[in-house]
């Protein structure tokens, strides 16, 4: 129906929705005693700090923090809308299950998919693509490292709630050397092809 159609247009079936522009990190708004900032982070801009839910291979659940991810090290992290949505489980993913040792054989220590769902779901979706040890699946449950970043996405109107808009980034101990930052509902920028030809 109307709704389907409107969510899958949202979530990168179809083109890109309204446009979202990326401004200077520096615009931030107060609320009381509550700062969120409202526009996205940047090439050289150091990461926020935060921490990330995950299986590991013994299945347990586990906690790392950026810094933990991050820290002397070339990492890929890219973000999608949510788990098991029809671009995330048809391309996004996939492409970089598919190109992982090409990326990494370009000198990447890690390559990792955020998500703002919890880690129950992460893990079942990487079971349900294969992405063993290719991609490290971490869960923003609350979507604070999102909102941080400066990338929700609103789709309450669509039953979602807060997620986070569809991204791509290499960082270089814990600054971003580079970011594809799509408007919301595309994909267009932020696969495997286009980080590996970043490297």
């Amino acid at each position: 129906g109307t709704r389907m159609s409107s969510l899958a247009f949202l979530l990168g079936r179809a083109g890109s929705a309204a446009m979202l522009k990326t401004k200077p990190v520096s615009q931030i708004r107060s609320i009381g005693r509550v700062s969120q900032r409202v526009y996205a982070l940047a090439v050289g801009d150091k990461l926020p700090a935060g921490s990330f839910d995950y299986f590991d291979s013994e299945n347990n659940i586990k906690s790392i923090s950026v810094d933990e991810l991050c820290k002397g090290k070339k990492v890929v992290l890219f973000a999608v809308p949510g788990a098991f949505t029809p671009t995330c489980s048809m391309k996004h993913l996939p492409e970089f299950i598919d190109k992982s040792d090409e990326i990494k054989a370009s000198g990447v220590d890690t390559i990792a998919c955020i998500s703002v769902n919890d880690p129950f779901v992460m893990d079942a979706w990487a079971k349900s693509v294969g992405a063993g040890d290719k991609v490290m699946m971490l869960a923003d449950g609350s979507g604070i490292f999102t909102k941080d970043l400066g990338v929700s996405l609103d789709l309450t109107d669509k039953g979602l709630g807060i997620r986070s808009r569809r991204y791509a980034m290499i960082v270089n101990d814990g600054a971003i050397t580079k970011l594809n930052l799509e408007e919301a509902g595309a994909f267009t920028i932020s696969g495997a092809d286009q980080i590996l030809a970043a490297l």
